[in-house]
């Protein structure tokens, strides 16, 4: 398989969390007037990246260490080879996985997430305790020392309190 040069800095997609999402929603008022014109969110930017149907289930399958593509193919079910490659691509473009190559010839790689894309870990984990409670018959993520369903929060480190239960109604989430 023949990679394709890597340019993160020009096809990055930049997050921009300066925009407004709807009341109730975690939002950030809009501080520039580029910002006001562009009808993407933090949220938007962030599917842009990562929200398409293969993309998380490679981070996920990543997530346990480097992998070569046979060993990504073998690991997503379902995935054509032509599709597992534009993905990779993608992901390494936007600096959450790089390719080290193994192999001259024929040119191979294997494939690892970077800092960013390990930071991932937690949606993944949030994502499949929503499809395990939403699926038919599924619960939620259980603790395994006492059996309790497991909770997301948002937590405040300065602070040190949960943010959003028992705030003021006037007070909203900012992502910064």
């Amino acid at each position: 398989m023949q990679r394709a040069e890597s340019h993160p800095s020009s096809e990055k997609s930049v997050c921009s969390p300066h925009r407004s999402l709807r009341s109730g929603d975690v939002s950030v008022p809009p501080s520039t007037p580029a910002d006001t014109e562009s009808p993407q969110t933090a949220l938007a930017d962030a599917l842009a990246t990562v929200g398409d149907r293969w993309t998380l289930l490679l981070v996920a399958a990543l997530l346990d260490g480097p992998r070569r593509f046979g060993d990504l193919q073998g690991e997503v079910s379902g995935i054509a080879p032509n599709v597992l490659t534009q993905r990779l691509r993608q992901l390494e473009r936007n600096a959450l996985v790089v390719a080290r190559p193994y192999s001259q010839r024929p040119p191979r790689f294997v494939y690892e997430l970077t800092a960013a894309g390990q930071e991932l870990a937690g949606v993944l984990r949030l994502l499949t305790g929503w499809g395990a409670r939403n699926a038919e018959g599924g619960s939620a993520p259980r603790h395994a020392v006492c059996g309790t369903p497991m909770e997301a929060r948002w937590w405040c480190p300065t602070c040190e309190r949960p943010v959003g239960e028992g705030e003021d109604e006037g007070e909203e989430l900012h992502i910064l």
